[in-house]
């Protein structure tokens, strides 16, 4: 009961949908412009910089709550994100810091908790990895605030601070509950992932054995009050067949927080053409990430071989696999993965769905490895830089860095706003 009336008082305060601003249409794809400029990176690094305060740069997707409940068990006195934590025993890709640095205007803070075999029990566990984030923002307010609309967004950035928004990784997190659905949303929860690695009791993973064919009738349930909520339909994590269902269902657009291109890496992971074409249609967004895994898909292959390894030696004990999975990235071979090849997805993504439909997902401090010149979150600017380099307009970084998620946000409110005006 306690747990609920907190839940409620922190509902109550939530702030009313922002009112729809349209947006231009998907663009024609023009071909990129060849660089004639000649502008060194320092200059055009300073570019990027002046575009990003004017226009907030939004990452889709960071884990760092999940290093909090692994590392020190949700103790914020136990890991300060005011420090260098790149110096940890075990490093981390995010702090205050260098969040600055990366010129980062809003992030996505990931609620998650693994999900068990049987998939139920866990909607406690997320509650308190919100709560996390809640404390998290709390304690560090003179550098974050909380945001919960697109609005939110835009005035938390022109006031210098970074907007911190919530999201939910994995739809087992709901224990098929839509009352804890509900629930998450009134404590800030503004997408949510439908599955993670497993399948969820409604909807199919891509990395598992398909139980659903895509999604069950209560996985259109879901979907439906997602829109009616004004939360965001991820579909990073899913199979093809539950994005293919969840694009024909959803009245909102639809997200992929933390994915990449198919056709330069063929991860199951990763989005096909076909659906990056349906998608445009759809006006949603693939928020491209940093995973070297889904970058160059032989690292994929040789990371889940060995993955395959260790959970043969280690059944039910996540603690030895994820330590052995750190060692394996430190000491195995495994094929370097480069700035320019991120900047290759989001090449093909323009191609194929257009520059309205492409922004940024790092999943930074989710994953082991790295990206050459993407290390942590200080490194976004150079990412956007060698896009310019490529021709990418001034205009085109603004698309990408946040303007098309911005749009696909109020896009998902003002659809909330009609379907509540019709049923609660």
């Amino acid at each position: 009961m306690r747990l609920f009336n907190l839940v409620m008082v922190v509902g109550i305060t939530l702030i009313a949908h922002a009112a729809y601003s349209a947006q231009p249409g998907p663009d024609k794809i023009p071909a990129l412009q060849q660089d004639t400029s000649g502008q060194t990176d320092d200059a055009l690094l300073r570019k990027v910089r002046e575009i990003l305060h004017e226009v907030p740069l939004i990452d889709g997707h960071n884990d760092t709550p999940w290093q909090y409940l692994k590392r020190v068990n949700n103790n914020l006195d136990r890991l300060n994100l005011t420090s260098d934590t790149s110096s940890l025993e075990h490093p981390m890709r995010t702090d205050l810091r260098r969040l600055r640095d990366g010129c980062v205007g809003a992030q996505f803070w990931s609620a998650f908790v693994m999900p068990p075999k049987d998939n139920g029990g866990v909607s406690r566990a997320f509650f308190e990895q919100i709560d996390l984030i809640h404390r998290m923002i709390t304690r560090h307010s003179d550098s974050l605030e909380l945001a919960q609309t697109a609005d939110d967004i835009l005035r938390i950035h022109r006031s210098g601070k970074i907007a911190s928004l919530i999201a939910i990784e994995g739809g087992h997190s709901i224990d098929n509950s839509l009352a804890v659905l509900r629930m998450f949303y009134l404590c800030g929860a503004r997408y949510m992932t439908l599955t993670h690695n497993r399948n969820c009791d409604w909807a199919d993973s891509a990395t598992d054995k398909p139980a659903h064919g895509g999604l069950t009738p209560f996985g259109h349930e879901v979907i439906h009050e997602m829109n009616r909520l004004g939360m965001l339909v991820d579909l990073s994590h899913v199979s093809t067949d539950t994005m293919r269902q969840a694009l024909d269902i959803s009245e909102a657009p639809v997200i992929f927080s933390h994915s990449c291109a198919r056709a330069l890496c063929d991860t199951p992971r990763n989005v096909p053409d076909d659906i990056l074409k349906r998608l445009s249609e759809k006006d949603g967004i693939i928020m491209v990430a940093f995973l070297p895994d889904y970058i160059a898909g032989e690292n994929y292959t040789l990371e889940k071989a060995e993955e395959n390894r260790l959970e043969s030696l280690y059944p039910g004990q996540p603690e030895k696999m994820r330590e052995g999975m750190r060692h394996w990235w430190h000491t195995q071979h495994h094929t370097d993965v480069k700035l320019a090849q991120v900047a290759d997805h989001i090449d093909h993504i323009r191609k194929v769905a257009g520059i309205d439909h492409v922004g940024i997902g790092s999943d930074f401090d989710g994953f082991e490895g790295a990206v050459k010149g993407l290390e942590d979150v200080s490194r976004f600017p150079a990412l956007l830089a060698e896009l310019m380099r490529r021709g990418y307009t001034p205009e085109d970084i603004k698309k990408i860095a946040g303007l098309n998620f911005l749009r696909v946000f109020r896009a998902a409110e003002q659809t909330a706003v009609r379907i509540q005006s019709r049923r609660h």
